[in-house]
């Protein structure tokens, strides 16, 4: 392996950072990006209980707001619960930009990765083909082992860039498709959360004008 490393020349050394930063990113993304760590199962089920049993105070806020991407966009809600339907979406819809773009943290270092490899591969072989043509000229059609090593640093360069370009093309792709439909899953939870507080709110002011007269009358 380190044969090969050295025949490629110095450019293996950029491609090889590039491959252990792709895979770095690889891992960590499919780590954080997993659907039970950014939608917990029942969540919004669970807050909505606790609207309900009127059990909400900051300590359960704050722990919402840090277990999970939808809960971040939760508690922007329960936040501000008590001003107006339209502020309550502005404010999940504010939070929820900025939860996107936590999920989509390092995916624009990895498209670059994928982009600049194959680059890097292709700037090897000119480099190569630029000795071998030197040697040509220097010592003629000669001397097979001047030229072979040309060739070969420009032919272990281009693999070795497409090597790293492939599955780092493939994954940020992968990682792309998965931050968008876990954003849109995000959206209906919350929507869905909006839409039940709004209808909680409305009720509880429907009751307390219901509940006026009577006490006129008592």
């Amino acid at each position: 392996m380190w044969e090969i490393v050295q025949a490629g020349g110095w450019l293996m050394l950029p491609i090889i950072a590039c491959s252990v930063v792709a895979a770095a990113i690889i891992l960590e993304r499919l780590w954080t990006l997993q659907p039970s760590r950014v939608l917990p199962k029942d969540l919004t089920a669970e807050v909505w209980k606790w609207v309900k049993n009127e059990q909400l105070d900051p300590r359960h806020i704050q722990a919402l707001h840090q277990g999970s991407p939808l809960g971040q966009m939760l508690a922007a809600g329960l936040i501000n619960s008590a001003a107006s339907r339209e502020r309550v979406k502005e404010s999940i819809e504010d939070t929820g930009r900025h939860v996107v773009h936590e999920l989509e943290r390092y995916l624009n270092s990895l498209g670059t990765i994928a982009a600049i490899s194959p680059l890097l591969g292709l700037l090897g072989t000119v480099i190569g083909m630029v000795k071998v043509f030197a040697a040509i000229t220097a010592s003629g059609v000669g001397n097979p082992g001047i030229l072979a090593g040309g060739i070969s640093e420009a032919l272990i360069t281009t693999a070795a860039g497409l090597t790293v370009a492939i599955p780092a093309l493939i994954a940020y792709r992968y990682l792309r498709g998965r931050v968008d439909s876990l954003v849109v899953r995000m959206e209906k939870e919350a929507m869905k959360f909006l839409e039940a507080l709004s209808q909680h709110k409305s009720a509880d002011i429907t009751g307390n004008e219901s509940s006026e007269p009577i006490k006129r009358r008592a």
